[in-house]
């Protein structure tokens, strides 16, 4: 057993320790960061958010699926897309992107660990090495960023194989025709718009009554009939008693209601478990809820105040963007650094086809906090660059005001959704009036136009 010193160790080299690792090196302090080798870069770019939406790019690209509106619904690059021209570009997508985390690591002088982490006491934890060896390191903080995998349930026995989870998606060697995914969250909602994408034919089972309810429900309306017109079909409000197969070796799932459901394949997408229960956790004199997320106060100090997490290993919102702030805050703290946090301008970015998008308050918030609004609108179909692109579909809606006409919140559906919406961001971050928009020339043609035309509606309703 041997032993090294370090101002900093981190947990987990996805988003969140990333950048929580190299804010701290930047302040001079000696950082190491834990993960195993195979998965340097963390769950995103691994299993989530880089190879889903690089996953998403070419199915877009392989079935011509934005030009289907000047071509017809008929139209395709290629006439029978494969899991292997799927996963061609997610490999390449995925490898660059190591490259990328190992080289920014290095440039920072971060020391890169490889092997699974366990704290032996507050300040000390184990590395556990493949081959198994181990050793320890004594440190004075420690920022816990070890991630999620799929969350599973007893009443589906995913097998990998035809009953799957988010990261078995790609392992099957040829597409399904039909698909039932049981989960409408983020992750489930993502998938199923792009299997209808390649005119797969997907059944969504929900147990709640509606959808990402932190979502503004113009926006869930208009995805859900995006969706409808595609062939899916939504079950809201049921919930699966048993998954198995039947007499012809199909999927079945069983719901308490006593509908079944049949597919080809099943996705299960109900949520996520944290890896935080791998780590020995009361040792460090730390724990968990039941999906393993670990409490943390406004500066992402855990109980232990020299433990801090950040990521999705906290919970909501698990964004890829809000875990790299965090780490980078969480570090901040730790060290004393300038620490600034803008929580009611962070956007999120939900990557269905089309995308969803948003910042700021929703209408329902609004509505609910007794706060009078007014909304502004612009149609993608009646843009110049709506219409160059394809686009038959597509809004963004400005929240604000009607007084001070200060922006309240701003929700785009569309393609490049999650793009535009850093526009209406900015003006946010700065406390800007809808008159900016009417004010501000915009290149022409644009889809960013989408917020003049939105803020014209807006005053015109005054």
């Amino acid at each position: 057993m041997s032993a090294a010193a370090y101002d900093l160790v981190v947990i987990g080299s996805g988003p969140a320790g990333q950048k929580g690792a190299i804010a701290a090196a930047k302040l001079g302090k000696k950082v190491a960061v834990i993960d195993r080798k195979e998965m340097v870069g963390g769950v995103c770019l691994h299993t989530g958010t880089i190879p889903s939406k690089t996953l998403r790019e070419a199915i877009l690209y392989l079935t011509g699926f934005s030009e289907k509106s000047f071509y017809g619904r008929d139209y395709t690059l290629r006439s029978e897309v494969t899991v292997a021209d799927l996963a061609f570009r997610v490999q390449k997508v995925m490898a660059r992107e190591m490259e990328v985390v190992r080289s920014q690591l290095a440039r920072n002088h971060v020391a890169t660990l490889h092997g699974g982490a366990r704290f032996l006491d507050p300040y000390t934890i184990e590395l556990s090495s493949g081959d198994g060896g181990t050793s320890t390191l004594k440190t004075d903080r420690i920022l816990i960023a070890c991630g999620t995998r799929p969350a599973h349930h007893a009443t589906v026995p995913t097998d990998g194989e035809r009953i799957v989870d988010s990261d078995q998606l790609l392992h099957g060697k040829t597409l399904p025709r039909n698909v039932i995914v049981v989960g409408a969250g983020v992750i489930g909602l993502e998938y199923a718009s792009m299997l209808t994408a390649l005119n797969i034919k997907v059944t969504i089972i929900e147990a709640r009554p509606s959808m990402l309810e932190f979502v503004d429900r113009e926006m869930i309306d208009a995805l859900t009939y995006f969706m409808r017109e595609r062939g899916a079909v939504f079950r809201l409000g049921e919930k699966v008693a048993h998954v198995g197969y039947d007499d012809k070796q199909r999927v079945v799932a069983s719901l308490e209601s006593g509908k079944q459901v049949h597919g080809d394949w099943l996705l299960y997408s109900v949520g996520r478990q944290t890896n935080a229960d791998l780590l020995n956790l009361p040792a460090a004199g730390l724990e968990a809820d039941s999906r393993g997320r670990i409490a943390v106060n406004e500066f992402f100090q855990t109980a232990v105040p020299h433990i801090y997490a950040a990521g999705d290993v906290i919970g909501f919102p698990a964004l890829a963007s809000t875990s790299m702030e965090q780490g980078r805050l969480a570090s901040s703290h730790m060290f004393g650094a300038v620490f600034e946090s803008r929580p009611n301008t962070i956007p999120y970015g939900i990557y269905t086809i089309p995308e969803i998008s948003m910042v700021g308050k929703t209408e329902q918030e609004l509505t609910e906090a007794k706060v009078p609004y007014e909304i502004g609108i612009a149609k993608f179909e009646e843009l110049a660059k709506g219409q160059m692109l394809g686009l038959d579909a597509g809004l963004l809606k400005i929240l604000f005001d009607p007084k001070t006409r200060k922006l309240l919140g701003v929700h785009v559906f569309g393609e490049r959704a999650t793009e535009i919406i850093h526009v209406g961001q900015a003006v946010i971050a700065f406390e800007g009036t809808i008159d900016y928009f009417r004010d501000t020339v915009f290149n022409y043609p644009t889809m960013a136009e989408a917020y003049k035309v939105a803020g014209l509606d807006g005053l015109n309703r005054l």
